[in-house]
C-alpha cells in the first residue's frame, strides 16, 4: 500500500488506537498486522487498557481466543528489529525493561545476543548482573561494550576540548606571528589611530603565550552514589573519568559508595571493567564517602570534590555537612551533583542538598561536558569563581 492510497491513513490510525477501533478503520494485513502484534504483545500489558476492555491478551503477554499467536522474547526482539527504525526500537527495549519488568531481555543469553545495546538496558545488567551465571554475564558484557564505545566516542572529544582549550594566555616577548595578540594590541596603541587615514600606528605590538603554562597539579574527586536511582550517573561517571584520566595537569579520582567506600581509580582506564565491578542498590552512606575523600586532598585550594548522588542520606547528615563545610572552609571546591548525564534531570533531597548549598558546595546537575567546562575554568582562574 502506498502512502497516497486512503487507507494508509485509516491503517496509521489503526495502529495508533488499537483493536477497538477497527469497526470504523478495518482491519490490518501485512506489516501493518505484524507491527500491531509486536505492539501488542508489549504494550497489551498496560493494567489501563484492561480496566477499559481493550486488551485482547493475559497480563504475562499470552493471546487468547482468534487472536495472533504467543511470541516468545526472542522471537518479539527479531519482530521489532525487523518492523522498525533503531530509535523505535530502543524504546521499545526500554520499556519491555524498565516498565513492565521482562527480565528475559537481560538474563536470556540468546536475547541479549540480539538486543540493540542502549543506556537503558545498561542500566537494566548493572542492577541484576549479580543474580546472572557467567554464561549470561558473559553475554550481557557484550552489551557494557557496546554502550561504553559508543558513550566514550561522543563525550570524550567535549570532554577534552574543555579541558584542553582552558589555555592561560599570558604575555610573551617572543614575536612570533602565530601569537600576535590582536586586542591587546589594538587596546595599547589607540592614542596612535590617525582619522585621516582611518588607521592605527602599531607601536607596541603585544603577543602571548599559546601554551599552557606549568601548573600545580589539580584534583578531581568523583565521589558516585551507587544506589539504583543512581545508575545513568555511575555509567557517565566512569566514562567520564576515562576521558579525562591522564590530561596535563589533572590527576583524576573516581570513588564508588554505598554504605560502604570502595576507590576505583586504579579501573579508570578500563570503564568496562569498573562498571562489572559496580554493585548497585543497597543502602547509602554519604558522610563517610565525603570523609574518604577529604583524605585524598593534596593542595585544598587546587582540589575539586563532586559529589554525584541524589542526597538522600542513610548516614549522618550533621556530620556529612560539617566535613563539607571544612573542606570548603580550607578551600575544596565541593560540587554537590543530583545527576551526571545526558539528560541532567535529577530527582533529590533538596532539603540535604540546601544545607550542603549553606555549607558552601555548588549544588545542580550537570552533562559530563559541562563538568569539564567547570573543572577547566576553575583551573583557569587559580580556584576563583569561574
Amino acid at each position: 500500500m502506498t502512502p497516497d492510497d486512503p487507507r494508509a491513513g485509516l491503517e496509521r490510525w489503526r495502529l495508533i488506537l488499537g483493536a477497538p477501533a477497527e469497526r470504523r478503520t478495518g482491519g490490518l494485513d501485512g506489516p501493518d498486522a505484524a507491527r500491531d502484534t509486536a505492539l501488542q504483545w508489549l504494550y497489551g500489558r498496560d493494567d489501563d487498557l484492561a480496566r477499559r476492555g481493550e486488551r485482547r491478551g493475559t497480563a504475562d503477554g499470552r493471546e487468547g481466543g482468534d487472536g495472533p499467536s504467543t511470541l516468545a522474547v526472542v522471537d518479539w526482539l527479531d519482530d521489532i528489529h525487523r518492523l522498525f527504525p533503531r530509535e523505535t526500537v530502543e524504546r521499545l527495549e526500554r520499556d519491555a525493561v524498565e516498565t513492565y519488568g521482562i527480565d528475559e531481555i537481560i538474563t536470556d543469553p540468546d536475547v541479549l545476543l540480539r538486543v540493540e545495546p542502549s543506556t537503558s538496558l545498561l542500566r537494566a545488567v548493572l542492577r541484576t548482573k549479580h543474580l546472572m551465571n557467567p554464561h549470561i554475564l558473559a553475554a550481557a558484557r557484550r552489551v557494557v561494550e557496546a554502550v561504553v564505545r559508543d558513550l566514550t566516542e561522543r563525550l570524550r572529544p567535549e570532554v577534552r576540548r574543555a579541558l584542553t582549550g582552558a589555555r592561560f594566555r599570558r604575555p610573551s616577548r617572543a614575536p612570533l606571528a602565530r601569537n600576535f595578540d590582536f586586542r591587546a594590541t589594538i587596546r595599547a596603541n589607540l592614542a596612535h589611530y590617525r582619522p585621516e587615514d582611518r588607521r592605527i600606528l602599531i607601536e607596541q605590538p603585544h603577543f602571548h603565550s599559546r601554551t599552557r603554562r606549568h601548573i600545580e597539579q589539580w584534583q578531581l574527586i568523583l565521589l558516585v552514589d551507587q544506589s539504583g536511582s543512581m545508575a545513568g550517573s555511575v555509567i557517565h561517571s566512569a566514562v567520564t573519568a576515562a576521558c579525562l584520566w591522564g590530561l596535563p595537569g589533572l590527576r583524576t579520582h573516581l570513588v564508588a559508595f554505598d554504605t560502604q567506600v570502595v576507590d576505583l581509580t586504579s579501573d579508570v582506564t578500563d570503564p568496562v571493567e569498573l562498571l562489572m565491578k559496580v554493585q548497585l542498590g543497597g543502602g547509602t552512606d554519604i558522610a563517610r564517602a565525603v570523609d574518604y575523600s577529604a583524605g585524598l586532598v593534596d593542595n585544598p585550594r587546587r582540589t575539586i570534590v563532586a559529589l554525584i548522588t541524589d542526597f538522600y542520606e542513610g548516614g549522618d547528615a550533621h556530620r556529612l555537612t560539617r566535613t563539607v563545610r571544612d573542606l570548603t572552609g580550607q578551600g575544596v571546591t565541593v560540587l554537590g551533583l543530583a545527576a551526571l548525564d545526558e539528560e541532567a534531570a535529577p530527582s533529590y533531597d533538596r532539603d540535604l542538598a540546601g544545607r550542603l548549598a549553606e555549607a558552601g558546595a555548588h549544588i545542580g546537575a550537570m552533562t559530563p561536558g559541562h563538568l569539564a567546562e567547570f573543572v577547566a575554568g576553575r583551573m583557569a582562574h587559580g580556584g576563583r569563581t569561574a
